[in-house]
Formats: structure tokens, sequence, C-alpha cells
């Protein structure tokens, strides 16, 4: 399925649901090993991110759920639920009017909204920089897809925080990625340091706690 024509249809079945009076998801807590267990097992399917979308879209359709099993967003960071060689699940918390600069991944990589709203940037390479050629505006219950060879900058656009699970189809820590300058968009290798000064420069200037949440947390 187009992966664009998937997301619609997982962003719009909770809402659908709900405006027919059913029941989209129990509203539980949201079981975090029993999702990492899914995920686990959809990733080892032939279609793999279309198979952990599906789990990461059931999952967001039911957003008060996520919030009470993973806790209300209280300052930015990245939250490791899962990692391995094949596998990365993050918990990403930005803080309001949050900028994230152009990056890489080098491997698939999934967006599940379930509370705020996160906005990507896609960008092409051309020569030694990049030029953008669109963006995608995510709300609440949406699950957005980028390719392995995606480039794409993060935005949080509003004067709230906002979680989104992202997962990845390999080791999101993995050595070998880029990012590019913000003035001059030429490429440089990835600095994880450097992004998560940029998760706690933020929460300092919101006042969001003593430290932004780390890789290892």
């Amino acid at each position: 399925m187009n992966p664009s024509r998937r997301r619609l249809l997982i962003a719009t079945a909770g809402l659908a649901a709900g405006a027919l009076g059913l029941p989209v998801r129990a509203t539980t807590r949201f079981d975090k090993a029993q999702f990492i267990d899914e995920v686990r097992a959809a990733n080892r399917e032939t279609s793999a991110q279309a198979a952990v979308e599906e789990v990461l879209g059931r999952a967001v359709a039911a957003p008060a759920s996520v919030l009470n099993g993973l806790g209300e967003p209280a300052r930015a960071g990245l939250n490791v639920l899962y990692n391995d060689a094949e596998l990365t699940i993050l918990n990403v918390i930005w803080a309001p009017l949050m900028v994230l600069l152009p990056h890489n991944h080098n491997m698939w990589a999934s967006i599940g909204i379930y509370t705020g709203r996160e906005d990507n940037i896609l960008w092409r390479r051309e020569g030694p920089t990049i030029r953008a050629q669109g963006a995608a505006a995510l709300a609440e219950r949406e699950v957005y897809s980028l390719p392995h060879d995606a480039v794409h900058s993060v935005i949080n656009p509003i004067e709230k925080l906002t979680g989104a699970i992202h997962i990845y189809g390999g080791d999101f820590f993995a050595p070998g990625r880029s990012e590019w300058d913000a003035g001059t968009l030429e490429e440089r290798p990835f600095n994880l340091a450097d992004a998560l000064r940029t998760f706690q420069e933020a929460n300092d200037r919101f006042d969001l706690g003593l430290r932004a949440e780390a890789p290892d947390a």
C-alpha cells in the first residue's frame, strides 16, 4: 500500500470509530512490554515497515492509553524503549517550539504522534548541500513513514510538549549518519552529543527540568 495512503487510513481509523461510538482501544494503561514484543515480531515480517506501522497505528489511535502507560511528557528527551542492531524504539519528547537540524537515519523510520504536533521538513541532496522538497504536519493519532534514504528536520510548532513514538529499522545510535548545518546546509557527521544539547537547551528555555532525557534513560 502507498505509505501516504496507509498513514491516512491509520490516522482516520480511530477518529471514525470514535465518531460512531465504537471503542478504538481500551483506554487502560499502555503495555510497553507487549508493544515492544509486537513491534519486534512485526519487524521480522517481509514488509517490516508496513507491519510495524500497523502496530504503531493501533497504539497511537488511543493516545490516552499511551499517556497512561508512558506518562505525561515532562521534559524534552530521547527515551529509549528498545534498541538492538535490528530495531530501535524511542519515546521522543519535543519541547515547545523546538527545532532539530536536518539529519538522516540510513534506515527506514516510522513516527506515531500520541500528543501534540510534529512538523517534518523533507530535504533532498543537491551537490554538497540539501534543498527542501516537501513537508508533513503530523497531529495526534497520525503515523508517518520515512524511507531509508530520507533526510528530514523536525519542528514542534506549538507551545506545549509533543510526545511521539519513533521506530527505526536498525540501530539509531550506530555511527555513519549525517546532519546538515542550519546556516550553510552543508553535510557533516551526526553528533549525538550536540543533538542532546539541543534538547537540553530547549528544556532550559522553558524551565522543563534539570536535564534532557539521555539515550540510556
